[in-house]
This record gives C-alpha cells, sequence and structure tokens, in this order.
C-alpha cells in the first residue's frame, strides 16, 4: 500500500506534534519546537530546531523536510525564509474551538489518515459537550478576567474566551477576544478590569509562572472580587495558549473546575 503526505515533517509549534503522536503518525516527524511539552516523549525523540518566534533554518535544511508546518503570522519570516529554500510550508491560522477541531481533521487528512483525525476530533468535541452540559446546571455564571500577559496587560484570545464560556464563565473581554493579533489585545492599565469587577481570575503568563502575589499588588486590584475572595488560578500556558487538543483537554478541563469550585463556594 502506498504511502499517503509528507513523510518528513518539522513542527514549528507544539499542536502539530501532539496531533501526529495522537493519531499514530509521529514516525513522520523529523523536527519541533523547543517549547514542545507534549507528548513529553517527543522531547526525548526528536531534534529541537525552533522557539516560537525563531529558528534555526540550517538544521531545519539540514533535515530535509518535505513538509513544514508553523502557525500564525508570527512565523511568516520563518515560513518565508523556508519557502525560499524550495520548502513546502503550511501556516495554520486557525483561532476558535471550532477552527481547531478542523484543524485536527485537516492535519491527519494531509498525512493520509483523515479517519483517525475525525476520530480524534468528535471524542475531543464530545469531551467539550459534556463539560458544556455540566456547566447548565450552575445557578449563577462568574465573570471571568483571563490574563495571557502581565506588562503590558494583554487579555485572552478567542478560543480560550470560547473555553470559559463553555465551562460555565463569561469572559469580561468578548470584543478583546475576537482579536487575532496580541498587540490588539494590549490593555493600557487595569481599569477596565477593575470597572467590570471579575468573579475568577486566570493567569497564563505565556511561559512564565504566573505571580498572583503581584496582581493583587496592582492599584485598586485589592477591591477586584477575585482578588477578595481568593479566586486567583494559573493555568499553564502549554495546556491552554497552543491551538490545538491541549487546550480542548486539560485546558478547558482545569477552567471548569475552578468555576465549579467558585460555584459550590457561593461566592
Amino acid at each position: 500500500m502506498k504511502t499517503i503526505g509528507p513523510q518528513r515533517i518539522v513542527c514549528l509549534t507544539e499542536e502539530p506534534t501532539e496531533v501526529l503522536y495522537a493519531l499514530g503518525e509521529d514516525h513522520r516527524i523529523v523536527g519541533i519546537s523547543g517549547f514542545t511539552v507534549r507528548p513529553a516523549k517527543a522531547r526525548k525523540e526528536k531534534p529541537k530546531v525552533s522557539a516560537f518566534t525563531s529558528a534555526r533554518i540550517d538544521e531545519i535544511l539540514k533535515l530535509k523536510p518535505d513538509f513544514v508546518i508553523g502557525f500564525s503570522d508570527i512565523q511568516s519570516d520563518i515560513a518565508a525564509a523556508l519557502i525560499r529554500h524550495g520548502v513546502e510550508v503550511w501556516i495554520s491560522n486557525h483561532r476558535s474551538v471550532a477552527g481547531i477541531l478542523d484543524y485536527i481533521r485537516r492535519l491527519g487528512a494531509l498525512v493520509g489518515a483523515a479517519e483517525k483525525a475525525n476520530e480524534y476530533a468528535d471524542a475531543l468535541e464530545k469531551n467539550i459537550a459534556q463539560i458544556r452540559h455540566e456547566a447548565g446546571f450552575l445557578k449563577r455564571r462568574p465573570k471571568v478576567y483571563f490574563e495571557e500577559w502581565d506588562d503590558p496587560l494583554i487579555t485572552g484570545i478567542q478560543w480560550v474566551a470560547e473555553l470559559v464560556r463553555i465551562a460555565g464563565g463569561d469572559d469580561i473581554f468578548p470584543e478583546r477576544a475576537e482579536k487575532s493579533l496580541a498587540k490588539d489585545r494590549i490593555m493600557a492599565n487595569g481599569d477596565e478590569v477593575l470597572a467590570r469587577n471579575p468573579d475568577i481570575i486566570f493567569g497564563s503568563w505565556c511561559g512564565k509562572k504566573f505571580r498572583p502575589e503581584k496582581l493583587v499588588l496592582r492599584e485598586g486590584w485589592a477591591n477586584i472580587n477575585a482578588v477578595k475572595n481568593r479566586q486567583l488560578f494559573e493555568i499553564k500556558s502549554p495546556i491552554i495558549l497552543q491551538p490545538g487538543p491541549a487546550a480542548l483537554t486539560d485546558g478547558v478541563k482545569e477552567i471548569a473546575a475552578h468555576i465549579q469550585g467558585w460555584a459550590k463556594q457561593g461566592l
């Protein structure tokens, strides 16, 4: 039987690596991002050839890839450099829960594993539906502030806001979540957060540890409900800020657990 699709894939971000491993197609991967943590064995098995905004082009070329997968405009310079060397590159740009599911299906089809990818995406969709169902029993929905970065303050991206809603909360900056670029989700200061007074604050500072003890020292923030009731939680960036399976499994599960905990306390 003829093998379908690319045989030597370099993944510039974590989500294609996680998907290909889940589909049993990890033998195709010849290089990964240095930020990859899922699955853990990928870090041991595959050479790390890129960060997020930079990559070792010479090292990638040595791997003789027939396909390179990246994400968003932030990796456009890497993609352009590889394209100039004749490498085929796919830069996805999905920003929603539906987009993540579609991405999994498309990636599976590209490597001749469409049936497995559809089954995997269906299972993820069922998990999301179950969490949404459980959230439907909440008597109240908390107002939620998700902070993607602390200096400057950057609010959560679209798929994060959607997962907060699925888990039973209401993101306090839905108008910003629709902005695909981080620069369009920057706040000049924290006054807007004070005005919207969230019940829960999630921090995921894109690769560095969330420090709630620093957050509470911001001017006026001691008066926020989330601060007064100690509802300040870290959601580690690998399970929520990657637009892949992790966000639809561990990421939304953690968000839902904290929202359910808030509801049980009757805060």
